[in-house]
């Protein structure tokens, strides 16, 4: 054999072991990425489950006990914290949840006009508060804050406190309701409520369980999301050619007889 085909033999070996490396290499590589795709399938189910886990917990704030209704609510269970008059021949029936960004821009489009109606006579509003968001985003600032709504309610404030929530609403995701102290100093905004009586309300969730029981109604009444709002128990909220001022026409026209 000449040398010139030994050379070419050892130079194909030579490109055989080579190409051979390579393989290993990429096989080995593979595997690896193999495993540590699959480690990172499990941390992330893990972070799911983790999270899911995180928010039930959350969503369980609130305390054993009779539900406690604060001052002066009415309706079934007295489940409803009225603003107006009991005379008043409409009555608009609202469902919010104090985290909930679509129930801001309600308060913040209709509060005028149910101001004006309620003070005239003309309508009666009935609240019910409840924690919806709690329930998707996890936390307890809707439940917290519903029920300093409801110790707001006991010193006959719930008006006023109620506005000051809505106005000073942190963004939906951001759980600063769950501070009871943000929501003693939100209180400093409304005259005279700021009180021991109040912070103990606060910090003791006197009416965590009422809270709870108003959002299980919520849940039977089988309604699609917050805000609820229902004029005479017809849901006007859903209506898309709704207006404050055609509010304000139909509750005058109930007014007139």
């Amino acid at each position: 054999m000449s040398e010139k085909n030994r050379d070419g033999k050892r130079t194909a070996r030579e490109r055989l072991a080579v190409e051979r490396e390579k393989q290993k290499a990429a096989d080995k590589r593979r595997r690896a990425l193999i495993v540590g795709a699959s480690v990172v399938c499990v941390l992330g189910l893990a972070a799911v489950i983790g999270v899911v886990a995180a928010n039930a917990g959350k969503d369980e704030g609130t305390k054993a006990g009779p539900a406690v209704a604060p001052s002066g609510a009415q309706g079934k269970d007295s489940l409803a914290i009225p603003v107006g008059k009991d005379g008043a021949k409409s009555t608009l029936t609202v469902w919010e949840d104090f985290r909930c960004p679509a129930c801001q821009a309600f308060e913040a489009a209709y509060r005028p006009t149910l101001h004006e109606l309620a003070d005239a006579g003309k309508l009666r509003v009935e609240y019910h508060l409840v924690r919806l968001i709690d329930g998707n985003l996890g936390g307890t600032g809707s439940l917290r804050a519903a029920n300093a709504a409801a110790c707001a309610q006991d010193a006959g404030k719930f008006r006023d406190y109620h506005d000051v929530l809505f106005a000073n609403q942190p963004k939906e995701t951001d759980d600063a309701f769950a501070d009871n102290d943000k929501l003693v100093e939100l209180a400093g905004k409304v005259k005279g409520l700021d009180t021991q009586a109040f912070r103990t309300c606060v910090r003791n969730g006197t009416h965590d369980s009422w809270v709870e029981k108003a959002h299980q109604a919520f849940k039977s009444g089988g309604f699609g999301g917050t805000p609820t709002v229902l004029l005479d128990g017809k849901n006007i909220y859903e209506d898309r050619t709704m207006t404050p001022a055609k509010l304000k026409q139909m509750v005058e026209a109930a007014d007139r007889g």
